[in-house]
């Protein structure tokens, strides 16, 4: 295995400048690249691509937006140029682990495609899976892939790996954290042996050093960054926050001036954080993996294009992400491990610009944010941050934070901006509105004059009774709007009334507005007692016995035809049949009592007599007999 160091890529300051012509490429790419603007490749780039066009197995090792994509994309574009591609069997396949990447590449490749004729496709979940096949069936070079779509599409039958000639793996470490190993080697068994296989990642542990020895034959190894984060033209800092502190500090610093990317751990967080800064004055939107594809499409395109200037974003929808000029990444959630770190902190610094990596950690998250930047292998800068030095000159050059009133105010002015310009606006499509409206009458009263006449009528009378009726309806038209603009205000006057009915409720049910709960039931109680004075005295239930039941009366003293003792002499059961008063074996008489459900074993059975004494009762003498 041939290996070139880091420093060997590096071009001395007497060396002549590398151009894309020089590294054996097709004119036809190296125009295109001209057009684009791009004329000096990267250290990355001019190791791989002479390799990669001698047909050599590719293992390059680097941090993200160190320019791998165009290290393994071109030469994989000159070595399909020319060929034929059968229906649903692609000659190239590269596998990303997020849909993002895969557009990304996909974005980046294409232009070069057409000038030599070859058509790439992104194959990824939240997209159409029939418009993929569809696509496939009309033969497609390049498929640029995410590892479960394409193994569904395979196993539909809509696409085969039999023809591959050239395989990609880009950011083999991230699908190996994302769980995507199994798909990937169950593809690349797939493809049939004596191809290309390209493999770029930016660590090489357990899994992926398992890949590179399985597929790669003989791999020239390249290597730009270190495994850790030592990029110079990227400073970390971290900042310790109270709690309290800590959503007004990311407001400022995401109110700043530039493009931030802001990263939380948790859905949810996202959505929450992204929020909180919209109601701020910042632009921002969330990006995680609960969105659909279409959402996340435009949500990242917003971001790109300026509309938003702050990305919210999740570890596992933000990998991969390539936006230019994104000069400052702001972790609100620490991340899991110091591999999730360093992708975050690629997102900036990307092809030699410079960057800034801020963390904000808790009192009790210190420890463990600077063992992950041990870990990392990256210096930051320890800032404790307080309420008298929230927004401290210091802090302010560091990460470019305003004040948050300042931004707010600015919020402010752009709002009334924007409804300036909608005034302005409505005001053109008025105007517009009343210039149709007046060439309609004209047609109008035309057609009107011409009808006239060949009834045989007179056309100014009936252009004018036209214009009479025209005006009544729009009199009409104006009296039902105000109508229905006096019922929305009583609807609303209505929902206000309710809702403070509701409130007030509410308040008296909590016991507040003035009243404490139980000065209100003393009240109550008081203007009963007051109410009693003709009544019979109300007697206390000193003895404990009675229950006392409503109007101040004890059990004891209810008319005497409620009492037990009063009840016909039949019912009691003191005069009932001698046979019915046997020994139970254990209590008193009152266990023998039906009625009064008493405990024990003759209790609650109705009419005194037991379940077994109903129907199979015989006289103690029968039964001695």
């Amino acid at each position: 295995m041939s290996v070139s160091t880091p420093e060997a890529l590096l071009p001395l300051d007497d060396e002549p400048t590398t151009t894309f012509a020089d590294l054996g490429l097709p004119q036809h790419i190296v125009r295109k690249l001209a057009e684009n603007g791009v004329t000096t490749p990267f250290p990355i780039q001019a190791a791989t691509i002479p390799d990669a066009l001698a047909g050599h197995d590719i293992l390059g090792r680097g941090r993200t937006g160190s320019g791998k994509t165009l290290s393994f994309g071109l030469p994989l574009l000159a070595r399909l140029a020319g060929g034929r591609t059968a229906a649903k069997r692609p000659r190239a396949v590269i596998l990303t682990p997020t849909r993002e990447l895969a557009m990304q590449v996909s974005d980046a490749l294409e232009p070069y495609g057409d000038v030599l004729g070859l058509r790439l496709k992104v194959v990824c979940g939240g997209t159409s899976m029939g418009n993929q096949i569809y696509a496939l069936e009309r033969c497609v070079d390049i498929l640029v892939a995410t590892p479960g779509r394409l193994r569904d599409v395979i196993g539909r039958g809509a696409c085969s790996l039999d023809d591959v000639e050239v395989a990609v793996l880009d950011e083999a470490d991230q699908m190996a954290d994302l769980g995507f190993m199994p798909e990937v080697t169950e593809l690349l068994d797939q493809v049939p042996p004596g191809g290309q296989r390209m493999l770029f990642s930016a660590t090489l542990e357990h899994e992926i050093d398992t890949l590179v020895k399985r597929y790669l034959v003989d791999p020239v190894s390249h290597e730009v960054d270190a495994a850790q984060g030592a990029v110079t033209t990227m400073s970390h800092h971290v900042l310790i926050v109270k709690p309290r502190d800590k959503a007004p500090l990311t407001a400022a610093i995401a109110g700043r001036e530039g493009r931030t990317i802001v990263f939380v751990r948790t859905q949810l967080g996202a959505d929450r954080v992204a929020g909180q800064l919209r109601e701020s004055g910042v632009r921002a939107d969330a990006l995680h993996g609960g969105m659909t594809q279409g959402a996340r499409t435009r949500t990242l395109a917003d971001f790109k294009d300026g509309h938003a200037s702050v990305l919210v974003a999740t570890d596992v929808a933000a990998r991969g992400i390539h936006v230019d000029n994104i000069d400052l990444v702001l972790n609100v959630d620490p991340a899991a491990d110091h591999k999730d770190y360093l992708h975050r902190s690629g997102r900036t610094a990307r092809a030699g610009r410079s960057g800034t990596v801020v963390s904000l950690a808790l009192p009790h998250q210190r420890r463990t944010i600077f063992r992950l930047m041990e870990d990392a292998g990256v210096e930051a800068s320890r800032h404790i941050i307080g309420r008298g030095d929230l927004f401290d000159p210091d802090v302010a050059d560091i990460i470019g934070a305003r004040s948050l009133t300042e931004v707010q105010a600015e919020a402010a002015m752009g709002a009334v901006r924007h409804a300036e310009g909608e005034v302005a606006r409505l005001s053109r499509e008025l105007e517009r509105a009343k210039e149709r409206a007046g060439e309609l009458t004209e047609e109008a009263e035309r057609l009107t004059g011409r009808a006239a006449r060949e009834r045989g009528d007179d056309p100014a009378e009936a252009i004018a009774a036209a214009a009479e009726a025209r005006a009544l309806a729009l009199a009409e038209a104006e009296r039902e709007a105000e109508r229905e603009a006096l019922r929305e205000a009583r609807r609303a006057e209505k929902a206000a009334r309710a809702e403070a009915a509701r409130h007030e409720e509410g308040q008296r049910g909590r016991g507040h507005g003035g009243f404490r709960r139980d000065d209100r039931r003393d009240d109550r109680r008081d203007d009963r007692r007051e109410g009693r004075d003709d009544r019979r005295p109300f007697q206390r239930r000193d003895d404990g016995r009675g229950r006392g039941g409503g109007g101040g009366f004890r059990r004891d003293d209810r008319p005497s035809y409620d009492r037990r003792d009063d009840r016909p002499s039949y019912d009691r059961r003191d005069d009932r049949p001698s046979y019915d008063r046997r020994p139970y074996g254990r209590g008193d008489d009152n266990r023998q009592r039906g009625n009064g459900g008493g405990g024990g074993n003759g209790g609650g059975n109705g009419g005194g007599f037991r379940r077994d004494d109903r129907s199979s009762y015989k006289p103690r003498w029968k039964r001695d007999s």
